[in-house]
């Protein structure tokens, strides 16, 4: 049975990108476009792994991943960050630092836009075993 991978991201191209690659290394795909529909599927569909863009409208990223963290429930599943906003918005932040700094456990993995899908693919790879 092939893992399922939720992608959590309001760029279409992005999804399209992302849920392509995902499929076609033989995972199942679910999809949401912010973080309110991304925290509703996770409790619904229980995804192996939730791919996690940061900049969202309503409910970003960043507040989506703190909730997820918070809940017994879902806390276990593993949460790759795929995101332009260490690099384009804040030049001189260091992101990781800063999640992991404020965060119960921090994500599994970060992924900087332009994606190199090799890594991100490693990085799946290494999470799920």
């Amino acid at each position: 049975m092939a893992k399922k991978i939720l992608v959590i991201d309001d760029e279409p191209d992005m999804v399209t990108f992302l849920s392509t690659l995902y499929e076609d290394s033989g995972y199942e795909v679910i999809i949401a476009v912010d973080g309110d529909e991304g925290l509703a599927k996770v409790k619904s569909e229980k995804p192996d792994l939730v791919s996690l863009d940061l900049l969202m409208p309503n409910k970003t990223g960043i507040k989506m991943f703190r909730e997820l963290r918070k809940d017994p429930e879902i806390t276990s599943i593993p949460v790759v960050m795929v995101t332009g906003f260490a690099t384009d918005d804040t030049p001189n932040m260091d992101f990781k630092k800063w999640i992991h700094e404020r965060s119960i456990r921090p994500p599994e993995a970060y992924i900087e836009k332009p994606v190199d899908k090799d890594a991100l693919l490693k990085e799946i790879k290494r999470i799920l075993g």
